[in-house]
């Protein structure tokens, strides 16, 4: 029980903590995004089995450290750049997300009939598979960060059951505002283009400081909600409906729900 009086212990708990709930932040995004797709009564559901399935693959990859450090070690040469496994994930994952963020941006503004046809498959099961997709990404990239910064596996778990738990309160609240405004969610899906990007740069050993990323994140952020606080004082128009994809209930196979015109 000596770690409750060492100092070191809590600074690293705290610490990793916090990174985790910063990284745990394009996790949110993206489950907000994706369960938007399925009627009201289920996206609770699939926010929460979404963080909860995250939460798990940290913590596996944490208690399997051994083989995620093994994913650093170079396996062959392109263009005079040496890929790793985890090189090879990262590239991987930040091609998916931004196909899929380019997706969604059309599907939203540009969607016809067609379209929202082929959108009205999507199921609980689908949605699943694509969190999970990019919850390996995400994951891996902040398990080996956390590793760089803790030898304690007890301080790490901790951290990543801490992080979730805060993200499980939040993601409702952050998912709802999402969804309520049209421009926030056009925000949301350009930060994803910028994160498949940096995944991609960083899976090239292209190294973009995270800082320079989360200050342009933070900065449009800020001037998106002086642009929400003026529309709010003014009197205007009803803002754009974004066409929204999702089906019924799970039972209604082909069924689509109301889609307003842009």
């Amino acid at each position: 029980m000596d770690w409750i009086t060492d100092p070191d212990i809590w600074l690293a708990l705290v610490t990793l903590t916090a990174l985790e709930i910063v990284l745990g932040i394009d996790n949110i995004v993206f489950i907000s995004i994706l369960s938007g797709k399925l009627p009201a009564h289920r996206q609770e559901r699939a926010r929460r089995v979404g963080l909860g399935l995250a939460m798990l693959m940290r913590i596996v990859l944490l208690l399997g450290i051994s083989w995620v450090i093994g994913l650093t070690d170079p396996l062959f040469v392109v263009a005079g750049t040496e890929l790793s496994g985890r090189d090879l994930i990262l590239i991987l994952g930040g091609l998916f997300l931004i196909g899929k963020a380019t997706f969604e941006i059309h599907e939203k503004l540009e969607g016809h009939e067609a379209d929202r046809q082929t959108a009205a498959a999507t199921t609980f099961g689908a949605v699943l598979v694509q969190i999970v997709l990019l919850d390996i990404v995400f994951s891996l990239d902040s398990v080996i960060t956390a590793v760089g910064m803790s030898d304690q596996i007890g301080v790490m778990v901790a951290a990543v059951v801490i992080a979730v738990g805060v993200m499980l309160v939040s993601a409702r609240a952050i998912s709802a505002f999402v969804n309520r405004h049209p421009t926030v969610k056009m925000l949301a899906l350009s930060f994803l283009l910028l994160i498949g990007m940096a995944l991609m740069a960083d899976g090239w050993e292209l190294h973009i400081p995270k800082g320079y990323i989360y200050f342009a994140m933070g900065f449009s952020v800020f001037v998106e909600m002086l642009n929400l606080r003026v529309r709010g004082r003014a009197v205007a128009e009803p803002p754009i409906e974004l066409r929204p994809t999702y089906v019924k209930d799970s039972g209604a196979a082909g069924a689509v729900g109301h889609m307003p015109e842009v």
